[in-house]
């Protein structure tokens, strides 16, 4: 019986250490926005209607690496998108041919690089990275908003955008008045 207590601590203390005890070293599904293939938001809008944020960005574009690591990592921001968005993260640069429903979207190359022809539809042939793509919830263009956005002022944008609000209001008005009574925010 001696040797068995000490043999149940060496146990816990295994399995704790082997399943991540520590709270900060589990990473929960809800500390991430979803992100889908632009396919399969397409997929799921025709099954279950909801808006589309699009995430347009290159491998090699640094402030689209701050926006992940900073903005798309805030709680609130993570929050919000997965309640009311299908989120997806599209390479602007991606080689592969894209098919939404009837419409083809093929690699365009130019110069080192190249640009895929959904890029340029969704920025109105005006690509800059990041830009973020916001789409109802029939796949049609809200608007496309082009740069970098700390996560205040991009929980701004996505809750203008999610909530309707660009449909009744201005942005300006939106943020000086109604965000700011509905978020509480000073």
């Amino acid at each position: 019986m001696k040797n068995f207590i000490p043999r149940i601590f060496i146990f816990l203390a295994v399995t704790l250490a082997l399943t991540g005890f520590r709270s900060d070293s589990v990473t929960r599904s809800e500390d991430q926005i979803h992100w889908l293939t632009i396919e399969e938001a397409f997929e799921k809008v025709k099954k279950e209607p909801k808006k589309v944020m699009i995430d347009l960005y290159t491998d090699w574009c640094g402030w689209c690496k701050v926006m992940d690591r900073e903005t798309f990592k805030n709680k609130a921001v993570v929050a919000y998108v997965n309640a009311k968005y299908y989120a997806v993260k599209l390479d602007a640069e991606q080689r592969k041919t894209i098919v939404l429903g009837d419409k083809k979207f093929e690699f365009l190359p130019q110069g080192a690089k190249g640009i895929n022809q959904i890029a340029l539809a969704l920025t109105n042939n005006q690509p800059s990275f990041p830009t973020t793509v916001f789409l109802d919830d029939q796949f049609n263009m809200i608007q496309p908003l082009a740069g970098y956005l700390k996560p205040k002022e991009f929980h701004e944008v996505i809750t203008f955008f999610g909530e309707d609000f660009y449909k009744k209001e201005d942005f300006e008005n939106y943020k000086a008045k109604t965000y700011k009574e509905k978020y509480r925010t000073k």
